[in-house]
């Protein structure tokens, strides 16, 4: 190995790999655009995931029916890496926005836009959010080239990406044919597995104790799936704990009552940073630095 190989900085797929060797559980709280992204790398966290339907909620205004476009995720992502430079982010890839060749394109996107990791679902196109009625997965095989075809994508791409294969198929054709599902995801090769909405602790436990694969856990409040605190999944072997909407929702609500608290003439008593610590967050500070430097 030469002295610039030895040197050389891991790429961010590197970096999540090795984040899933190290013991413990991760928390991952989601984001929704550059801004949310900055307060989760501020916060201490070391992973993020781009969450398709904060996106869209955030974005559109639309609900997370496929309805936002693989260019329009393409960009959020892009901006959301941008934003952060520590903070490892795992990019909604949806069901891949079409055939195998479609899947392949996405994951080579994702990449170039500074992902460390794709989600590539099995749902019909369009799909649906994993906690709401009208969901479809398409056939076993088809699954299966879908996830093939990610990870072959992902293998070729330089720097790498990783794969986080997800099924859906535990409310469709339940639990063991999800089961089933994952364990095809794990033989092709996908680095996280991931069983959308299991209904019961013990279904999330026969998940995370079946397999050598990483597995996440997606955690809705009232959604499907039981809100187990972090030490209780990692007893049960998830290396990833997901959390979607939580601070999306936390957003909203201190949006709601800061509009309530001014539209009762209360403006004043609205919590909320300081400007100095806004101007900050948005990069004011690195920006006059920069600017400096090239003052005549």
């Amino acid at each position: 190995m030469s002295a610039t190989e030895s040197t050389a900085i891991p790429s961010r797929a590197e970096r999540l790999r090795q984040l899933l060797r190290q013991p413990g559980l991760l928390l991952m709280p989601c984001a929704w655009d550059a801004l949310s992204a900055r307060l989760i790398e501020r916060a201490g966290f070391r992973l993020t995931m781009m969450s398709g339907f904060a996106v869209s909620g955030a974005r559109l205004g639309l609900p997370d029916t496929g309805l936002i476009s693989f260019a329009e995720m393409c960009d959020q992502l892009r901006c959301i890496c941008n934003a952060v430079s520590d903070l490892l982010v795992i990019g909604d890839g949806d069901t891949g926005y079409g055939n195998p060749l479609n899947v392949q394109r996405t994951v080579r996107e994702y990449a170039a836009a500074g992902a460390a990791c794709i989600m590539i679902e099995d749902q019909v196109s369009p799909k649906r959010c994993g906690h709401t009625r009208g969901k479809q997965v398409v056939g076993f095989e088809e699954a299966r080239m879908r996830i093939r075809a990610a990870v072959d994508a992902a293998r070729a791409t330089p720097g790498g990406i990783l794969v986080l294969a997800r099924t859906d198929a535990r409310a469709t054709d339940g639990f063991e044919e999800a089961i089933r599902r994952c364990r095809m995801f794990e033989e092709e090769g996908a680095d996280i597995l991931f069983l959308e909405a299991p209904v019961s602790e013990d279904e999330m436990r026969a998940f995370a104790s079946s397999f050598r694969t990483p597995t996440m856990a997606n955690l809705v409040a009232g959604g499907q799936t039981p809100m187990l605190d972090p030490a209780r999944l990692e007893a049960m072997g998830y290396r990833i704990a997901a959390y979607p909407v939580t601070a999306f929702c936390a957003a909203i609500e201190g949006a709601l009552r800061a509009l309530q608290a001014i539209r009762e003439g209360r403006p004043n008593e609205v919590p909320q940073v300081d400007f100095a610590t806004l101007k900050s967050l948005v990069g004011f500070d690195a920006y006059y630095a920069a600017e400096a430097k090239y003052r005549s």
